[in-house]
């Protein structure tokens, strides 16, 4: 897999060179690539550091949010690309969604793919979907669709924004608080190699307009999967709302939605929302 750190070092490359210029770096839509790589193994070691930091149980068993931390820097390297129309660093992650087909084990070597699809129109600039897929030998086990805005860029011959129905009711009876530390993103930073400086550097966070680092949006998101049952195969989605300035007090609330799945919500103590979502079994 590629390096995460020389694609941030890319990213901060190509966002100077956005602050000469308004327009998109691209002019002919999404890159036409699927990148992929084969004999993707999980560490032992780490699968331990993200169970214990996430509050997943200590098993064999990759939690999808693990999943998609390995499979994050090929997601990232679809988004650095030169050909790639729209400025990595400061896109705002909107949404997620997993699909797992089964668990997923330690031992297993996984081929994982990635590529960017869906530019859209957006009442603030210019969203997009980067969709990863694992496999194992030749059977699909976990895709991710991540939805990003970049503001205030748009792309020629992007499609339309397309109205979405009103969110489900979200629940509201609190079911765990989350006491989030100022180094929480920091230690997530090391269990998921994702250092993006608005999370772990209160200089980078000012640089985006935030007073000090937030947490991890695939943070938030995996706490709350750990917070809800759900069986082997089932789909995991999460809608962002308000970032999580850290540190932080989180009010978690999760209930069942009569259908064999729950929702989920996460908000501050002044009931600002940071998150909702759902899992339900496929």
């Amino acid at each position: 897999m590629p390096s995460l750190g020389r694609l941030y070092a890319q990213a901060v490359g190509r966002s100077r060179a956005l602050v000469l210029t308004s327009r998109p770096l691209a002019r002919r839509g999404l890159p036409k690539v699927v990148l992929r790589v084969d004999g993707v193994r999980a560490d032992a070691a780490g699968l331990s550091e993200y169970q214990h930091l996430l509050g997943e149980p200590g098993t064999d068993v990759l939690p999808a949010g693990f999943v998609h931390t390995l499979a994050f820097p090929l997601a990232m390297a679809v988004m650095v690309r030169p050909d790639f129309p729209l400025p990595v660093l400061g896109m705002v992650h909107l949404a997620n969604r997993v699909d797992q087909r089964r668990a997923v084990h330690l031992e297993e070597a996984l081929t994982v793919r990635a590529w960017a699809q869906d530019v859209r129109a957006h009442a603030r600039g210019t969203q997009v979907d980067v969709v990863v897929t694992v496999s194992a030998g030749e059977e699909p086990v976990w895709q991710g669709v991540s939805t990003y805005l970049a503001k205030g860029r748009r792309v020629p011959g992007a499609a339309p924004e397309v109205d979405h129905p009103p969110p489900a009711v979200a629940p509201s009876v609190p079911t765990a608080l989350w006491r989030l530390t100022a180094d929480t993103g920091r230690r997530y930073a090391e269990v998921s190699g994702d250092r993006n400086p608005i999370h772990v550097s209160r200089l980078g966070a000012r640089l985006f307009g935030f007073p000090r680092p937030i947490a991890h949006g695939m943070y938030t998101a995996a706490r709350a999967l750990a917070g809800v049952p759900h069986a082997q195969a089932f789909r995991w989605t999460v809608e962002f709302a308000k970032p999580v300035l850290l540190p932080a007090t989180v009010v978690f609330a999760a209930a069942p939605d009569g259908a064999g799945g729950h929702r989920y919500a996460a908000r501050s103590r002044s009931g600002k929302q940071h998150l909702t979502g759902a899992v339900t079994p496929l």
